[in-house]
């Protein structure tokens, strides 16, 4: 009867520190991540990295707030990228205005609904992105996985194309102002500051 009794009280343990884990932060009213992402040219080479060539196209940095969460294990890009962020900044940092939205994530897309908007739909798609993580090493994955929904990341690396010997290719955005298919961005993960 004991270890049947330790068992549950450890499965009960694991599924609060989950559902504590999951839970989101609200920071409360004010613009939490002023700054917009920061882009500027590389000459940097490719690289091997995996199974994969990486080509830096720019050198990024991002402080912005976590608005949305999701691991990738099973499509073809997961290998490379296994979570996906949507970040925002300005305006779409603030609880204020976030409480407007409903935002989700699926099928490495990024979803946003409000019934009545706080602010312009272009302010919208330009102070927020989905963005595909490549963490440069297993301790950044771990810390990938750890971010809650709420928390404000600072990361930098480049934004990049990858390939694969098998003809597949991944093209990172260099806008922010751009939607739909191709608009997300594809980010070599070299640091990773969580507040």
């Amino acid at each position: 009867m004991k270890p049947i009794r330790l068992a549950l009280i450890l499965l009960v343990g694991i599924l609060l520190y989950q559902c504590g884990r999951d839970r989101p932060i609200h920071t409360g009213a004010g613009v939490v991540a002023p700054k917009t992402p920061v882009q500027t040219a590389t000459r940097d080479a490719a690289f091997g990295f995996k199974e994969f060539t990486i080509q830096p196209l720019a050198d990024f940095s991002i402080e912005a707030r976590v608005l949305a969460s999701e691991r990738y294990r099973f499509d073809t890009g997961a290998a490379l990228a296994p979570i996906d962020l949507v970040l925002g900044w300005g305006r779409m940092s603030d609880d204020d205005v976030l409480k407007y939205f409903q935002i989700s994530q699926g099928g490495r897309w990024y979803h946003w609904h409000a019934d009545s908007l706080p602010i312009p739909a272009s302010e919208v798609t330009q102070s927020s992105a989905n963005m595909h993580m490549i963490p440069a090493n297993d301790s950044l994955e771990q810390k990938l996985h750890a971010v809650r929904v709420g928390q404000v990341v600072h990361v930098r690396g480049w934004l990049v194309e990858a390939r694969h010997p098998n003809g597949w290719r991944w093209r990172s955005s260099l806008s922010r102002d751009d939607t739909g298919a191709g608009a997300c961005e594809l980010i070599f993960v070299r640091e990773l500051e969580i507040r």
